[in-house]
C-alpha cells in the first residue's frame, strides 16, 4: 500500500505550501512510503482528487484544496485531519497502516496491556509481605508470652523458696527456745521453793 499525497507545487498560497511541506516532511522523517502527486501540472491528478474526496470534506465551492491524503484508493483526510492524528499519536491508524516495531504507539499499547498484570503482581507481593509481617508479629507475641510465663514461674519459685526458708528458720528458733523456756521454769520453781521454805521458818 502506498500513501498518495496530492499537492500543488505551483500554488501561490503560502499557507498551502507550508501544509504540504509539513505532511511530506513528516512522512519522509518517519520513513513512510508515499507518492507525491501534483495537481497543478497534471489535469488527471486534479480530476481524480476532486472526484475521490468525500462530499462532506469538500468546501462550499466543491473544490478541495491540497494537501489531500489517500491510501491507494482509500481517502484518509485533509491537512486538519492529519494534524489532529499526529497530535493524538494515531497517525498510523489515520493512514491505514500498521505501526512499525518499536514505535511509540506500539510501546504505549504494550505498556497498557502489561499494566493489569503489574498491578496483580504488586497486590500478590504486598499480600505476601503482609502475611510475613503477621507471622513475625505472632511469633514475637508468642515469645513474649513465653518470657512472661518464665518470669512468673521464677517469681513463684522464689516465693516458695522464701517461705520454705522462713519455715525452717521458725523450726530452728522453736527448737532452740524450748530449752531456754524449760530452764527458766526450773529456776522459777527453785526460787519459789526457797521462798516457801523461808516463809515456813519464819
Amino acid at each position: 500500500m502506498v500513501i498518495k499525497v496530492f499537492v500543488a507545487t505551483s500554488s501561490g498560497s503560502i499557507a498551502i505550501r507550508k501544509k504540504q511541506q509539513e505532511v511530506v516532511g513528516f512522512l519522509e522523517a518517519n520513513k513512510i512510503d508515499f507518492k507525491e502527486l501534483d495537481i497543478a501540472g497534471d489535469e488527471d491528478n486534479r480530476k481524480w482528487m476532486r472526484e475521490n474526496v468525500p462530499g462532506e470534506k469538500k468546501p462550499q465551492n466543491g473544490i478541495p484544496l491540497p494537501p489531500q491524503i489517500f491510501n491507494e484508493e482509500q481517502y484518509c483526510g485533509d491537512f486538519d485531519s492529519f494534524f489532529s492524528a499526529k497530535e493524538e499519536n494515531i497517525i498510523y491508524s489515520f493512514l491505514g497502516l500498521a505501526p512499525p516495531p518499536g514505535s511509540k504507539v506500539t510501546k504505549s499499547s504494550e505498556e497498557e496491556s502489561s499494566l493489569p498484570n503489574g498491578d496483580v503482581g504488586g497486590e500478590v507481593q504486598s499480600s505476601a509481605e503482609g502475611t510475613e509481617k503477621t507471622e513475625e508479629s505472632g511469633e514475637n507475641e508468642a515469645q513474649k508470652e513465653d518470657n512472661e510465663d518464665a518470669g512468673n514461674l521464677t517469681e513463684s519459685q522464689e516465693k516458695n523458696g522464701l517461705c520454705l526458708r522462713n519455715n525452717q528458720h521458725s523450726q530452728v528458733q522453736g527448737k532452740t527456745s524450748r530449752p531456754v523456756f524449760g530452764s527458766l521454769s526450773d529456776q522459777s520453781k527453785k526460787s519459789l521453793q526457797v521462798l516457801n521454805h523461808k516463809h515456813m521458818k519464819a
